[in-house]
């Protein structure tokens, strides 16, 4: 997470943070309900990328009709949903509209406050690269999605997993800066400088290893957008076996060996539970050794990581056995965001000169 330039507090650096507070919690909202419409089946019942006009929903029999037909073209329909009826599909298109509907909202949450911010000349010194990186990953992130949803209008009957991943991970990177530097501002202590208090050997300790547990569940997340993209958690739904044994038979079924990383499903599921109680007790020894010397506000937010990710476990093992029920489904990656936003802000604090 960015640690420099200096972030100079300044009057509005609090009602800045207020923003990015609020601009964080729609991009939590629109990952949720993406995870709704991969869920769903949803992704790819708009054919078309109509950024303004889209933003009327079919109106009218004929439109829907109309909507409805150019679904029927794609592969998905005629391998997977030729039995779909007009009020099925409808349905699928609500979600998928919603999604890019709330996408849309995300994009001017952003874009009024960051003008009206930066022509009153209201931002703090070093936070505008902060905010036009911010900007411009989420203008990348919506050219992303569609190029994702593109993958899936032609030969395949769902998105490629790879770019699934991809517009995942972009949507965390921008929320967990924008989170990172909302509690930074709200906080009203800037960032750490160069000629800032010196840390401690246990501050290094922490934020060394806050780092690299960061980076595990980012990883973990990771996985679990392979394991969406390739719905690999209809299969195996038990837990710990998978079949006769803790790893499946067909682990290694698929030639070169790194395609069952990322292809087949039976390892892309073993591989995510593998990182999911890698993360879990990791985090478990850390927070059990760190309390001790770790500050007050540290130790608190250090609390808040541990329940998360136990949490985030319960759910996923409730999720598997359930047979992925959409709901859970979408808890489950509500879980892996918070325990990514928890380590975010116990690393920010971990910084702290």
């Amino acid at each position: 997470m960015p640690t420099a330039p200096f972030i100079a507090p300044t009057d509005h650096s609090r009602r800045i943070g207020q923003w990015l507070a609020i601009w964080s919690a729609v991009v939590f909202a629109i990952v949720l309900v993406g995870g709704g419409t991969r869920l769903t089946e949803s992704g790819l019942s708009i054919t078309e990328w109509q950024p303004l006009s889209g933003v009327i929903p079919p109106i009218g029999h004929e439109r829907w009709v109309a909507e409805f037909e150019k679904y029927q073209q794609i592969p998905q329909y005629v391998q997977m949903n030729a039995s779909m009826t007009l009020a099925q599909f409808k349905g699928i298109y609500l979600w998928e509209y919603m999604h890019r509907l709330l996408a849309r909202v995300g994009g001017l949450v952003f874009a009024i406050p960051f003008f009206f911010f930066a022509f009153t000349k209201r931002v703090p010194h070093g936070l505008m690269p902060r905010l036009v990186t911010i900007g411009t990953l989420t203008v990348a992130q919506a050219a992303l999605g569609w190029f994702m949803v593109v993958s899936g209008l032609s030969q395949r009957v769902n998105v490629s997993q790879y770019r699934l991943a991809a517009h995942l991970s972009l949507a965390v990177v921008i929320f967990l800066i924008s989170v990172w530097t909302a509690d930074s501002l709200l906080n009203g202590d800037g960032e750490p400088s160069a000629g800032g208090k010196r840390l401690t050997a246990d501050d290094r300790t922490h934020r060394k290893a806050l780092r690299g547990l960061l980076g595990l569940a980012f990883l973990t997340l990771v996985s679990g957008a392979f394991v969406a993209g390739l719905r690999a958690g209809a299969i195996y739904n038990e837990f710990p076996m998978m079949g006769a044994g803790l790893v499946p038979v067909e682990y290694s079924s698929m030639a070169p060996w790194w395609k069952n990383l990322f292809e087949n499903p039976a390892a892309v599921q073993f591989n995510h539970r593998l990182l999911a109680i890698t993360t879990l007790l990791a985090i478990g020894i850390f927070w059990f050794r760190s309390r001790a010397a770790a500050s007050a506000a540290l130790r608190t937010r250090l609390d808040l990581v541990f329940v998360a990710v136990l949490g985030q476990v319960a759910l996923g093992i409730t999720v598997l056995l359930l047979g992925v029920p959409v709901l859970v489904g979408v808890a489950h990656q509500a879980g892996a965001l918070l325990v990514l936003t928890a380590l975010t802000l116990s690393l920010r604090q971990a910084s702290r000169a």
